[in-house]
């Protein structure tokens, strides 16, 4: 998108909810880091592909394929290797076929919104029995690779992995799907805290993500509407 375009692209609120995350971010680095510019940058770009992803933008998913790249680095760091893993070999992959799935279905020619799209029952019901091979499947590999906290680790493929999945669907439900990876990040890098205090800088990180997805997924229920409500009308 051009600098021009974006005069006027945000509400008020999406401003205000970029800026305090932002915020957020800057302070918990200053205070508990202050040395590990990886995270932060993460976070940044991390916080800022969440507002272009609630606008349904497919820029958000180029940003996520720069998140998920600096997230891995920084996994490894704490011998989180199932979020190394994930995101690397995932949410960066799916993020890159989810961004050409959103650029071929805009919503009436406008590439800055995607065309919102409704799962049928019989392909939830395929996404959810793939999900459950995928972690039974990553659960044998996470514990061969010795990941630190196993079980939440393994949630955290089965929550990601549903969430790109659904992402690349065009489904309002991928925003909850990563809320509830937040919060199963959340209490990883609780437990990383408790070794450094320094990783208390991603905790919060991931808590901001948890605002910016419940405001995603509101929004994508409100753009799912008025898509609806005008192609009854047209």
């Amino acid at each position: 998108m051009k600098l021009k375009s974006l005069k006027g692209y945000f509400t008020k609120f999406e401003i205000a909810l970029w800026t305090t995350s932002v915020l957020l971010i800057a302070i918990s680095f200053a205070v508990f880091d202050r040395s590990n510019y990886l995270v932060f940058a993460a976070s940044l770009i991390g916080a800022t592909s969440l507002i272009f992803n609630a606008k349904g933008n497919p820029v958000g998913q180029v940003l996520i394929v720069v998140f998920s790249a600096l997230y891995g680095i920084v996994s490894y760091t704490f011998a989180y290797y199932g979020e190394m893993v994930t995101y690397l070999g995932m949410t960066a992959p799916m993020a890159i076929v989810a961004l050409v799935a959103w650029l071929r279905n805009p919503y009436k020619g406008n590439r800055a919104e995607v065309k919102v799209n409704k799962l049928t029952w019989r392909e939830i019901v395929f996404m959810s029995a793939l999900t459950v091979l995928v972690t039974v499947a990553f659960y044998f590999i996470l514990e061969f690779f010795d990941t630190a906290n196993l079980l939440p680790s393994t949630l955290s493929v089965t929550t990601s992995f549903v969430a790109v999945y659904l992402t690349f669907r065009r489904s309002p439900y991928f925003a909850i799907a990563y809320a509830a990876n937040d919060i199963v990040l959340i209490a990883l890098w609780v437990l990383a805290t408790i070794s450094d205090i320094a990783y208390l800088s991603v905790t919060i990180c991931f808590a901001v993500f948890l605002a910016n997805d419940i405001y995603g997924f509101v929004n994508w229920l409100k753009m799912r509407k008025y898509q609806n409500d005008s192609d009854d009308i047209n």
